[in-house]
């Protein structure tokens, strides 16, 4: 497939210094001075390169997302393959991993093929599905993981996500069966006896409120217990969506150990706490759930030192209805690939906790080497794959949910101020968003990891 050579001029790659960056089928051919004269090559054998303008920006390796829902099959009134690939480009996403609680569950070959067939067709983003643990994510019997990591998809990671694996034979199995090919279990830590009928955060803002309190002891439990099935079993654990200061603790604990586990922490829970639980929105009501300030500044700083890994965005969109109605029957989850990369800005690099070179590791490297994706998270160097993003970190906007590309419109940041935006992501040598718009997909790519 032939694609139109670009040139980024005048953009720092990783927030460091001014570089012009030429890409050509679908690689980057050249960084800094022999740049624009590899560009006139090309505009003398009138193959005209695509100018961008990057000067003030930031150029980073593409997005990577590890924990996406983009409930498709069956739910596609929330989202499709389509609608969430759009979203993850517009947020500067050249990856994204689908979570397996669709309607029927990601448990099979034939489920997770349908659903990277789809990524493939759509062509906005890579989408790899992530395979349930159990069938039906019923938490009773190992589903099918040799057979989804044989099929086209060639899963690497498992996830109940949604649920627990609660049983620690189960859990063992799993850890024990994905070593076979390489492959990860993604945990989604929540002892269900100690969350049932949990509407928030067990705390001061519960107690006031009167509503049925998620203690951290439920997410730091399971925590604990994996770790250490991790160990025992000499396999790869990650876990999802890290909430606790506690669960810091647990997850330092067990890297110094050696185990081989990851984190993930989402950008809501590195910016919002319970405290806006008191207005009774709907829209701040997650699974895990909002934790205090302690909590927040915890998470803060063991992204900044490396206990947790990486951003996982649990983009989590709903149907209107699910979200506008008191909030005992409202469902759990925000949006958020759309406001991922400006969340982190604001909350770890204007902070000045982390620069630049360490967001790419967060948001690219780390996660594509977690799922084994070779070409994803690469440096910005010659010959390497062309998935990128340009940010303009000076740019301010209100977040406004109903201009987002995402089906859902169960943004938590909806009217705040945010720094950053995306100004082009590219997808394989091709600009599929520019200059923030959505611009032309690709569609027909091969998968490859």
């Amino acid at each position: 497939m032939t694609r139109q050579p670009i040139l980024i001029t005048g953009a720092a790659p990783y927030g460091e210094e001014t570089q012009d960056v030429l890409l050509a089928e679908g690689r980057v051919l050249a960084v800094g001075e022999e740049a624009a004269g590899r560009a006139e090559q090309y505009e003398a054998a009138r193959e005209d390169p695509l100018r961008i303008d990057g000067t003030g920006c930031v150029l980073l390796p593409g997005l990577v997302d590890m924990h996406t829902h983009l409930r498709e099959p069956g739910r596609e009134d929330a989202e499709t393959v389509e609608t969430g690939s759009r979203a993850a480009a517009r947020g500067g996403f050249t990856a994204v991993h689908a979570m397996a609680n669709s309607s029927p569950t990601a448990d099979s070959a034939g489920v997770v093929e349908q659903v990277h067939r789809l990524g493939l067709e759509s062509g906005w983003t890579e989408v790899y599905p992530v395979g349930a643990v159990t069938v039906g994510l019923a938490g009773e019997e190992l589903a099918e993981l040799g057979a989804m990591a044989e099929s086209s998809a060639q899963v690497r990671m498992f996830s109940d996500d949604g649920m627990c694996v609660h049983n620690p034979v189960l859990m063992r199995r799993a850890l024990e069966y994905v070593k076979a090919f390489d492959g990860i279990v993604a945990q989604h830590a929540q002892e269900p006896l100690l969350t049932e009928g949990a509407q928030m955060n067990e705390g001061a803002v519960s107690a006031v409120l009167g509503l049925p309190g998620w203690p951290a002891v439920a997410e730091e439990a399971i925590i604990a217990r994996d770790v250490l099935l991790a160990e025992h079993v000499g396999s790869r654990l990650h876990i999802c969506h890290v909430s606790t200061r506690g669960s810091v603790d647990i997850i330092r604990w067990a890297k110094q150990r050696g185990v081989e586990v990851t984190a993930e922490v989402t950008p809501h829970h590195l910016l919002l706490t319970d405290e806006l639980v008191r207005s009774y929105d709907p829209v701040y009501k997650v699974n895990p759930p909002l934790r205090t300030d302690q909590d927040v500044h915890a998470l803060r700083e063991a992204l900044a030192d490396g206990t947790i890994d990486v951003i996982g965005t649990d983009h989590a969109p709903h149907p209107v209805e699910a979200k506008e109605c008191e909030w005992s029957r409202a469902a759990m989850g925000m949006t958020g690939l759309e406001t991922a990369l400006s969340v982190v800005q604001h909350t770890m690099v204007e902070t000045g906790l982390i620069d630049w070179r360490r967001v790419a590791e967060v948001t690219s490297e780390r996660p594509a080497e977690i799922c084994r994706h070779h070409h994803q998270g690469r440096p910005i160097a010659a010959g390497e794959p062309a998935h990128l993003v340009l940010v303009d970190p000076q740019v301010r906007r209100i977040v406004d949910p109903d201009t987002h590309a995402s089906k859902g419109r169960n943004s938590p940041f909806a009217g705040t101020e945010l720094p950053g935006a995306v100004r082009a992501t590219i997808l394989d040598g091709q600009a599929v968003v520019l200059d923030g718009e959505l611009r032309e997909s690709l569609t027909g790519r091969t998968a490859v990891r």
